[in-house]
């Protein structure tokens, strides 16, 4: 078995902007681990919050041994991109590899197409504004924001797509306090969702705390063994295969989740098509998909996912699985 890595970058369609900084290009890699011919690839985004880098994680690729399998793959490399890329490849090689589709493989139902957050980026009141009323034709927004400054921001955006669900993420930026003031402010406005208002590291206060709208852990939920750390705390997770080392586990986590009782949302990172293709799977009915990466580019994959009113379809064989 061959495993090469490659780094490949995507231009954005516009400035892309959270709490923690902005970017104009996704930069991202591609694994390919080829077999008897056979060749299935895979992509990840290496994400500075979680410590990794394009150089630490292609040498965590680089380092695997010549042969194993996905299962023997838990045991090399910890949850993360790494591991999601080669994960998806083997996916991708075995589904190519019996000429089936991966749902199959899987035991899985046909996926079907599911309605896809877009994401406003943070912004000025102002700009927020025009960026919600130019997507208010898609029925679900998803707002970034996270600074002490957001009610003004959030009820621009609902000015600008006054029919439109919204969901925010607030990528960790705001304090047990500033979360209290908002959430009355969150239920007026309609919101349906907020995303990891609290730090990962400080979301105890999450307990106890009055949950008038749903709160959704994403950087406080990796992997099954995040689970026992969020009751009390939080009602949904965020599965995104990149946190959680790939499709098998995503999978995995989405059963156990549903078992305790949260409902799911499936996220990603900015990334391409080839990226959304194994994330499409685990959306399958979620209470909310948001797998949006492609319509952030100015660029993407050839045979991209096909994103329409009846939302992200699955992928085509052609592109993965």
């Amino acid at each position: 078995m061959q495993i090469s890595v490659t780094r490949d970058v995507f231009k954005l369609a516009q400035v892309f902007t959270i709490s923690r900084g902005s970017r104009t290009e996704a930069k991202v890699l591609t694994v390919r681990v080829s077999k008897d011919g056979v060749t299935g690839w895979g992509e990840c985004v290496p994400y500075a919050r979680y410590d990794e880098t394009l150089e630490s994680v292609t040498a965590e690729i680089e380092a695997l041994p010549g042969a194993f399998d996905r299962e023997a793959l838990y045991d090399l490399l910890p949850a993360g991109a790494a591991r999601n890329a080669v994960d998806c490849a083997l996916w991708d090689l075995e589904a190519k590899a019996a000429g089936k589709r991966i749902w199959e493989l899987a035991g899985l139902a046909a996926p079907g197409p599911e309605i896809t957050a877009y994401t406003l980026s943070l912004d000025t009141p102002e700009k927020m504004r025009e960026q919600a009323a130019k997507n208010a034709f898609r029925p679900l927004l998803k707002i970034k924001l996270g600074t002490p400054d957001d009610m003004p921001r959030l009820e621009a955006v609902r000015a600008g797509a006054p029919a439109s669900k919204i969901i925010v993420d607030a990528n960790e930026g705001w304090s047990a306090e500033v979360y209290a003031d908002l959430a009355p402010h969150l239920v007026r406005l309609g919101v349906a969702l907020v995303e990891q208002p609290l730090p990962a590291g400080e979301d105890e206060a999450l307990i106890g705390m009055e949950r008038p709208v749903p709160v959704c852990a994403d950087e406080s939920c990796h992997d099954r063994t995040s689970l026992p750390k969020l009751k009390g705390k939080y009602d949904v997770v965020n599965i995104k295969l990149d946190k959680t080392g790939g499709l098998t586990e995503a999978l995995r986590l989405r059963e156990a989740a549903l078992a305790e009782g949260y409902k799911v949302m499936v996220g990603c990172m900015v990334g391409s098509s080839l990226a959304m293709a194994p994330a499409t799977l685990v959306a399958q009915g979620a209470m909310v998909t948001d797998l949006d990466g492609p319509l952030l580019l100015a660029e993407d994959r050839d045979q991209p996912l096909v994103f329409d009113d009846a939302g992200v379809h699955p992928p085509v064989a052609a592109l993965w699985g």
